[in-house]
Order: structure tokens, then C-alpha cells, then sequence
């Protein structure tokens, strides 16, 4: 009796904690839906992204972007992408994450599904029931930890040919063993003890070997019930990318029929539960996990365009949910339009990154050479500028009252620095740079857009000139349209035929420096370099023997030795 008692207090026990967890999962999807229905487009609180967590994030678009247009290193690094791309991420699944990163790398070089993103994106902005039921279920789908999925799927082959011929043929000894029992006992058992021992040994070497492959065996899983759970959600706007997901989960079936032997929660993990325990030990002894595995590795390497097809549409849904959230968070936005008249066309931009950004507006048919003093402004617009086409050509979504241009393969060479691994000065650094935009404006395809900040800063003022006006004279040809900004005044009447001049103005109030970062049509006729050292302290002597020295060289055009 007090067996029974004692067995029927332990079941009310794991009956309570197993309730326990139910209700606390309910409590938690019910909260997090109530913070979705009120927080569309407010980010949750998160640390900054780690070096390595953004290559992770990154393996999406490095396995797709062969023989499609991309944004390079140093372009995306120019700009700030990774900080841009942390402002739009409100994705909650590896895949929507992945995928919107890719999105931001790949500008599209033609309109064919624009019209089709743009129809997505309103769709779960207006039906907002829809799309959190859709949140919740990328929220279940969950991160992958610290590899992505595509880490697994590009070393499958690391593996090397598996099969299980081996695992049957000791299991048919175990039960060769257990038969000669019948014939000579000791023999028999002596046989059973050295096939379980050896069983176990060879157990334990190849589970390490799998181990890591059953973290993206689980994501897959995971992928394939969120698949099947979403086939089951309204939207009537993805009846295409429905069918190609249907067709998807039955190619997975077979990898999914029997995967509990190795993605059981509780496996090899010491939980304490007798039913786990006593599955481990059969696991052990019989190989049915790696047996298993063995099979649904096979069945992954047959189905990996089918596995890459799911992440691909699933993280497409959510990207399209981010972006509504990535509008609803900003000051103002505008639909682009694009067309091929050669004009570019931006009123009241800004970068989205500036917390209170004064709005410039611009209408250009050829490049743009933009002057002025230090920390007027420059290096920002042509970020500003820069990025907004990145974000038409990706997300449909400009920081502007109306975005009109073509569509282009954009380059950048602006925070460039020494390499120190290659042994590369900071001018070899530049000229590098410079030369693959030059190398891309002759390659066929879209219109190039560069942004060129302070080009050749890193050699002496006469070769500097010389060499900068035939590099931007060759970026203001047919197919290219050039942004640059620089401290040299000559390069402005250089090059007055071949580009439009802007510039940006400061104001002098209150023995300070003021800028008001408006963009002005014409060359800069101010400079503030020598009356900012003397607002930072410097001597007074310095200051005046400066400017005479300037005032002496803007008159004969020859410098004078200083006094």
C-alpha cells in the first residue's frame, strides 16, 4: 500500500510540474502577443551585435550571392550597414534575420517583384491579428545558437560517407550472443558482455562526432512544425510561396518520422527521468541514434535545396514583417519610384541613424562634388544619400518625402584605413578602392552610384589634384554617377563641366563655429580649419601666422616660408 501511495504522490508531483510549465508557456505567448499588438515597431532591448554573431548572421547571403550584384566589405562598412541592419532587425528566427541581412546586401538591379514586396509588406502592416499570429510563430521557430544553419549545411560533407551496416551487423551479433545462450551460457554471456561493451565504446566516439550536426537537425525540425503551422494561418497574399512550402514538408517527411530517438529534450543529459534513462542506455547499446541520425543525414544531403527553399520563404514572410516594423519606427518615409530618365531625385532626405536630422533636398542628372569646412556636413549627406539608395533598392523604404531614381550598383570608398596585415599604406588602401569602382563602371550592368569622401587624401597637394581630377573625370562618363566630397577649391573649377557643385555652410556666433548643415547650391567660399585651432586653445601666434601664410598663398598662388 505504501508503494502505491508513494507511486501515486510522485505521478501528482510530475503531473503538477508538467502543468506548471503549461501554464507558464501560455503566460508567456499571452504576454508577448499583448507587447506585439502594442509595440509594433519598438525594438526590444538587446546587447550590440558581436563580431562573431554578425558572421553568423551573415552565412544566408554568403550562400547566395554568387552571380547576383552585391554590396562588398568595404562599401557595407562605409555606410554603417551592421547598424542599420540592427535598426530594422525585428525579426525573432534565424531565418527572418538571415534573411533580412541578405536582403540589405543584394540591391535588387531590376523592379520585377518590387510591386509584390511593397503589396507583402502593407499586407501585415494593416492586418495586424494576422501578423502577430505569424510572430508568435517565429518566435516558437526560435535562433539557431551559435552557428547558423548554413554553417551545418555547407560542412555536411565533412562527414563523410555513413551508412549503417555496421550498427545492424554488431546488433545481429548482439542477438547472435543472446541466442548462444541456449546452446552455452557462459560462452553466450561472455559473447553479450563484449558486443555491449564494444557497442558502448564505439557509442561514445561517434556521438561526439554528431553531436554538433544534432543542433541544425533540431532547427530543421523546428522548421518543418512552424512550416506546418503557418500552412494553417490566412494569407491570401503568399498563395505561391503556400504551395512551394506544401510541397517543401512533404519531401521532409521521411526526415522527420522517428527523429524523437535522437532529438528527445531529455537525451544524454543526466535529467533523472527513469523512462530517458533507460532509453539512453538502450540508445548506447543498440545505436539506435546513430542509426537514425545516419538516415536523416541522408535525407538532409538529398533534400538541401528543399531545407534552403523553407529558410528562404519563411525568412522572407518575416523580413516582410520587420520592414512595416522598420516604417512605424521612423520619423517619416516614402515608397521609391524608379525609372531610367538618368535623373536622381531626393526631397527632405535624412539618415535614418541621426536622431533629430536636418532634411536636405537634391535633383542631379550628373555627379556631385560637395565642399566646405571640416564637420560641415559632408562625409554624412553622401552617407545619406548612399544609404537611402541602398534601402530603395532592398527594403522599398526611403528616409525621405520622395525618392526618384534609377536603379544602380552602388560603391563607396570613404573610412578606408591602413592594412596592417597586407603591409598596405593608407594611400595603397585608397587607390585600391578607387580602382575597383573604376574597374566596375566598365564591367556590364546597371548604372554605377559612387560615394567618394576626401578622394586621395592620403598623398601630397599636387599630385593629389592631378591625379583626383582624371579620377573623377572618369566617374562622370555615361553609365556612372559620382558623389565626392573634398577640401581642394581647385577641383570644383576642374571639374565645373562634369559636375553640379554643392556645398555646405558655417555660421560664426558668439566667437563659435555654428553649422546648420543645409546643403547650398555652388562651391564653398569659407574656410575654418586655422579659426577652429584657435577656438580649441592655441596660441594666439600660431593662429595669426597661419592665416597670413593662407591669405599670401590665395593671392600669388605660391606658398611663403612662415615667419
Amino acid at each position: 500500500m505504501e508503494y502505491i501511495v508513494f507511486g501515486l504522490t510522485l505521478l501528482g508531483f510530475i503531473v503538477v510540474i508538467m502543468l506548471k510549465g503549461w501554464y507558464d508557456d501560455g503566460k508567456r505567448k499571452k504576454e508577448f502577443v499583448l507587447w506585439l499588438r502594442d509595440n509594433y515597431g519598438v525594438l526590444e532591448k538587446r546587447e550590440n551585435y558581436s563580431i562573431e554573431e554578425m558572421e553568423k548572421i551573415s552565412r544566408y547571403f554568403q550562400a547566395h550571392k554568387a552571380g547576383k550584384f552585391s554590396l562588398d566589405d568595404i562599401t557595407w562598412n562605409d555606410l554603417g550597414m551592421d547598424f542599420i541592419f540592427a535598426q530594422m532587425n525585428y525579426t525573432y528566427s534565424a531565418a527572418g534575420e538571415e534573411y533580412l541581412y541578405s536582403m540589405l546586401r543584394m540591391p535588387v538591379q531590376d523592379t520585377e517583384g518590387m510591386d509584390l514586396l511593397e503589396e507583402h509588406i502593407r499586407y501585415f502592416m494593416e492586418q495586424k491579428e494576422i501578423r502577430i499570429k505569424y510572430q508568435v510563430l517565429f518566435k516558437k521557430l526560435g535562433k539557431t545558437g551559435k552557428y547558423s544553419i548554413y554553417d551545418y549545411l555547407n560542412y555536411l560533407d565533412l562527414l563523410g560517407e555513413r551508412d549503417n551496416k555496421k550498427h545492424y551487423l554488431w546488433n545481429f551479433f548482439l542477438g547472435a550472443s543472446i541466442a548462444a545462450m541456449y546452446f552455452n551460457v557462459q560462452i553466450g554471456i561472455l559473447l553479450l558482455i563484449g558486443c555491449v561493451c564494444y557497442n558502448i565504446l564505439s557509442y561514445f566516439k561517434e556521438k561526439k562526432e554528431i553531436d554538433p550536426y544534432i543542433t541544425s537537425f533540431g532547427y530543421i525540425l523546428r522548421l518543418i512544425r512552424s512550416t506546418k503551422e503557418l500552412l494553417k494561418l490566412p494569407a491570401d497574399v503568399f498563395t505561391a510561396e503556400r504551395e512551394e512550402l506544401k510541397a517543401c514538408v512533404r519531401k521532409m517527411d521521411k526526415f522527420k518520422t522517428g527523429s524523437y530517438i535522437i532529438m528527445s529534450a531529455s537525451r544524454m543529459n543526466a535529467s533523472g527521468n527513469p523512462l530517458e534513462i533507460l532509453l539512453d542506455y538502450v540508445r548506447m547499446i543498440f545505436h539506435l541514434d546513430l542509426i537514425k541520425f545516419n538516415q536523416m543525414l541522408l535525407e538532409m544531403r538529398k533534400n538541401k535545396e528543399t531545407i534552403d527553399r523553407m529558410i528562404t520563404i519563411s525568412g522572407y514572410m518575416e523580413a516582410v514583417i520587420a520592414i512595416g516594423a522598420y516604417r512605424m519606427s521612423v520619423e517619416s518615409y516614402c515608397i521609391p519610384e524608379f525609372y531610367c530618365k538618368g535623373e536622381l531625385y531626393m526631397e527632405n532626405i535624412y539618415h535614418p541613424l541621426i536622431k533629430h536630422p536636418v532634411k536636405n533636398t537634391l535633383r542631379t542628372k550628373k555627379g556631385v562634388l560637395l565642399t566646405g569646412s571640416n564637420a560641415s556636413g559632408k562625409s554624412t549627406f553622401l552617407k545619406t544619400v548612399a544609404v537611402n539608395a541602398i534601402l530603395a533598392q532592398t527594403v522599398h523604404t526611403c528616409m525621405a518625402d520622395s525618392y526618384r531614381a534609377g536603379l544602380y550598383r552602388i560603391f563607396s570608398s570613404m573610412a578606408l584605413r591602413d592594412d596592417l596585415l597586407l603591409g598596405d599604406s593608407y594611400y595603397i588602401v585608397e587607390i585600391k578602392s578607387l580602382k575597383r569602382i573604376l574597374n566596375s563602371v566598365e564591367e556590364s550592368g546597371n548604372p554605377v552610384l559612387c560615394f567618394v569622401d576626401e578622394v586621395l587624401r592620403g598623398t601630397n597637394t599636387v599630385e593629389r589634384i592631378a591625379a583626383s581630377a582624371q579620377i573623377l573625370e572618369s566617374l562622370s562618363g555615361k553609365g556612372v554617377i559620382c558623389f565626392a566630397a573634398t577640401h581642394d577649391i581647385e577641383l570644383t573649377h576642374l571639374l565645373d563641366k562634369a559636375y553640379n557643385n554643392y556645398h555646405f555652410k558655417e555660421e560664426i556666433q558668439n566667437n563659435d563655429i555654428v553649422f546648420n548643415y543645409h546643403l547650398l547650391e555652388g562651391r564653398a567660399s569659407t574656410r575654418n580649419a586655422i579659426r577652429l585651432l584657435g577656438m580649441m586653445g592655441y596660441d594666439e601666434k600660431i593662429i595669426r601666422r597661419a592665416e597670413k601664410m593662407a591669405e599670401a598663398f590665395l593671392e600669388s598662388g605660391a606658398w611663403t616660408a612662415a615667419e
